[in-house]
C-alpha cells in the first residue's frame, strides 16, 4: 500500500473514527484503525464491536493495499504535523510496519493483518428513512442529559426512539429517563419511518452521532434492523449495536391530571435556581419552590452553611403550593427549553411535575419532587 493525503483530510477522518476507540483493550486489534487504499481514496475504519465509525478521504493512492495501526498513535501524529503538510502512508501486505511520512519527519508504526479485524456492519437493514441533521440533532440533544447511567437498568441507559401516531399524524419519538426524570420529543416522521421497530440507542453511539453531524442541513440517512442502527452522515458511517432489552412504559408517568399551572420567565427562573442552589450541598440538592398569589419564593436550606432565598413575580392563580425538587435536574430541563417562558404544571408536593414551553411544545419533561 502506498497513498499520499493532505494532513488536513486524514486528520478529520482520523478524529471521527479514533474517538471510537478506547484506551485499554484487552484486545489488540480493537486499539487499531483499519487503513484501506482502493482507488481514488483512503478508507478509515474503527471499532469497540459495539459501534463501529467509517469514513473516506480523497487519496492520491499509488498502490492499493490494506493494514491496521493504533489508532491513537496514528491520531496524535497527524495532529502534530504542520498545517498543508502533504502526509505519506506506505506499508501493508506482508509488511509488518506502516511508514508515516511528512516533511522532514518519519515514523514506523506496528501493524497488525487487516485480515483480522473485526466487520459490525455486516446484515440486513429492512428499514430506513432520511432525517434532517438539524431534526436528528434535536430529539437527541433535547433527551440525552436524561439518559441513566445506571448499569443494572441497562434498558435505560439510551434514548428509546420510536415512531406513533398522534391525533392521526404520524410522529417519530425521542424517550430517555433515569427514574427522576423524563425527556420526550416529538417531530413528524419522516416518510420510510412507519413501521420501524422501536430502538434503544446506547449512549456512546448517541455522543458520536451528536459529534458527527456539523452541517445542520446535511440529509442522514437512518437504517435499521432489530439488533442494529447505521446512520450515513456525509463521508462518515456509523454502525452500532442497539440495546437489547425492553424500554418501560414511560407514557404511565406522564401525568394527565396536573391542574395548577405556572408561567414564568425561563431566564430569570434559571438564574434565581442556580443563585440560590449555590449554597446547597453536594448531596442535598433540594431547592424549596413556595407558590402564592403571583409569587414564587425559591429557598435552599443547608445545615452547614446557612439559608437562600430569592422572590420572583409568576403567573400563578391556584391555591398555596410548596414543592422541592432537584436544583441540578431542574437547571438541565430548563437548559432544554427554547421559548422565554417556561410553563410548569403541578398536582400536590408528592407527584411528578410537568415541564415544557408552552401547552402542546414538541419537547415534554417530567420531574419527580423531593422531600423538602
Amino acid at each position: 500500500m502506498k497513498v499520499t493525503l493532505e494532513r488536513t483530510a486524514l486528520l478529520k477522518s482520523l478524529g471521527h473514527v479514533h474517538r471510537v476507540v478506547e484506551r485499554r483493550n484487552t484486545i489488540p486489534i480493537l486499539s487499531n484503525v483499519l487503513i484501506q487504499a482502493q482507488g481514488a481514496s483512503l478508507l478509515l475504519k474503527a471499532t469497540d464491536l459495539d459501534l463501529e465509525v467509517v469514513e473516506s478521504s480523497p487519496a492520491d493512492v499509488i498502490m492499493d493495499g490494506a493494514t491496521t495501526v493504533p489508532a491513537h498513535t496514528l491520531y496524535d501524529i497527524v495532529r502534530k504535523l504542520p498545517d498543508g503538510a502533504q502526509v505519506s502512508l506506505e506499508g501493508g501486505g506482508e509488511a509488518t510496519q506502516l511508514i508515516v511520512r511528512s516533511g522532514r519527519s518519519r515514523f514506523t508504526l506496528q501493524t497488525l493483518p487487516p485480515s483480522d479485524f473485526p466487520d459490525l456492519a455486516a446484515g440486513e437493514f429492512p428499514h430506513s428513512f432520511q432525517l434532517k441533521a438539524a431534526d436528528l440533532r434535536k430529539l437527541i440533544e433535547k433527551t440525552q442529559f436524561a439518559i441513566s447511567t445506571e448499569e443494572t437498568r441497562y434498558y435505560l441507559n439510551g434514548i428509546y426512539l420510536h415512531t406513533l401516531e398522534v391525533e392521526g399524524e404520524n410522529r417519530i419519538r425521542a424517550v430517555a429517563t433515569d427514574g427522576h426524570r423524563l425527556a420526550r420529543v416529538e417531530l413528524i416522521a419522516p416518510e420510510g419511518a412507519n413501521g420501524m421497530p422501536g430502538v434503544i440507542l446506547p449512549r456512546k453511539a448517541v455522543g458520536e452521532i451528536q459529534k458527527l453531524m456539523e452541517d445542520a442541513e446535511a440529509l442522514v440517512s437512518v437504517e435499521l434492523s432489530q439488533a442494529k442502527v447505521r446512520f450515513t452522515i456525509g463521508p462518515v458511517v456509523l454502525t452500532s449495536k442497539l440495546i437489547d432489552g425492553t424500554f418501560p412504559d414511560y407514557a404511565r408517568v406522564i401525568p394527565t391530571g396536573n391542574d395548577k399551572s405556572l408561567i414564568v420567565e425561563r431566564t430569570d427562573f434559571t438564574a434565581a435556581v442556580d443563585r440560590v442552589s449555590t449554597i446547597s450541598s453536594e448531596r442535598g440538592r433540594a431547592v424549596k419552590l413556595s407558590l402564592n398569589d403571583g409569587r414564587l419564593v425559591l429557598t435552599v436550606t443547608n445545615p452547614d452553611s446557612g439559608t437562600a432565598t430569592e422572590e420572583i413575580e409568576v403567573d400563578y392563580d391556584a391555591g398555596p403550593l410548596d414543592i422541592g425538587f432537584n436544583s441540578r435536574y431542574l437547571l438541565d430541563i430548563a437548559a432544554q427549553l427554547d421559548g422565554d417562558t417556561a410553563l410548569l404544571k403541578f398536582a400536590d408536593p408528592g407527584s411528578p411535575t410537568l415541564v415544557q414551553d408552552r401547552e402542546g411544545a414538541a419537547a415534554l419533561y417530567v420531574l419527580m419532587p423531593m422531600r423538602v
